[in-house]
């Protein structure tokens, strides 16, 4: 029963959300000011574990291929596949639910506590559209991130397959051309949409409905985390199923 109750607070939050609006002009720099914490503030360690992270496939790859009838462009083949699949969207997706959810569930959770979120509601303002939707907004733009992810990766991958002696730069470039399929980026974008919701919705759902002080606030930080990760794999598998099925 608590988790049907649960399921039911979340969707009656996603539709307050949407109802009575706070004035443009507020909601215009809050909207901002979430963009500069959720998105570019993330750009640092997207980039960063990307760019490694590729490095590694094409590493692993290479290491693996003992048959010498194979061609070395198959290491920027794999290496293309596994960022665009499923590194990018997925694995910075789980990350992301790390280091933005833990945030934006700490952020409201503190506000619940300190009563920030009951002063707003005396104001007449309506606090889930003035806290949640601008995160909402500001994650509209985590494509952007993922994009990031995708370049970063792949060219991690090629600088380790080169300079690593693994593969030439024109068979690495043979391989990332070698049986494209255009859906795989349509694909890959429908599940960073996807995650993008979840990412905005979850966290700001466990702290706007927390209780307690603050050791709960760092409770629901962690189920925020918990949570948000096994919806992003649940998701990640039924979008797999129904499109590449």
């Amino acid at each position: 029963m608590k988790y049907l109750r649960d399921i039911g607070s979340y969707f009656i939050m996603l539709k307050q959300v949407f109802i009575r609006p706070t004035k443009t002009s507020v909601l215009k720099n809050l909207i901002f000011k979430e963009i500069n914490d959720l998105i570019v503030n993330s750009l640092g360690i997207v980039v960063f574990i990307s760019f490694f992270v590729g490095s590694v496939i094409a590493i692993q790859t290479a290491l693996n291929m003992d048959n010498p009838l194979v061609p070395k462009s198959l290491i920027g083949f794999a290496t293309r596949q596994s960022v665009l699949l499923e590194f990018a969207p997925t694995f910075i997706s789980i990350i992301m639910a790390g280091k933005v959810g833990s945030f934006i569930t700490s952020s409201i959770g503190s506000m619940r506590v300190t009563e920030q979120i009951d002063a707003l509601e005396v104001m007449g303002i309506n606090s889930l559209n003035y806290l949640v939707f601008p995160k909402i907004i500001a994650l509209l733009f985590y494509p952007f991130i993922i994009i990031i992810s995708m370049t970063m990766g792949i060219f991690g991958g090629w600088i380790a397959a080169v300079q690593g002696g693994y593969s030439s730069a024109s068979d690495f470039a043979l391989g990332l051309q070698e049986d494209f399929v255009p859906f795989h980026i349509v694909y890959a974008f429908i599940k960073t949409f996807v995650f993008a919701i979840i990412l905005a919705t979850v966290p700001s759902w466990q702290g706007y409905y927390m209780t307690g002080g603050a050791l709960e606030v760092g409770k629901a930080s962690t189920n925020s985390f918990v949570w948000t990760s096994v919806l992003i794999i649940l998701a990640n598998f039924i979008i797999t199923q129904m499109l590449l099925g």
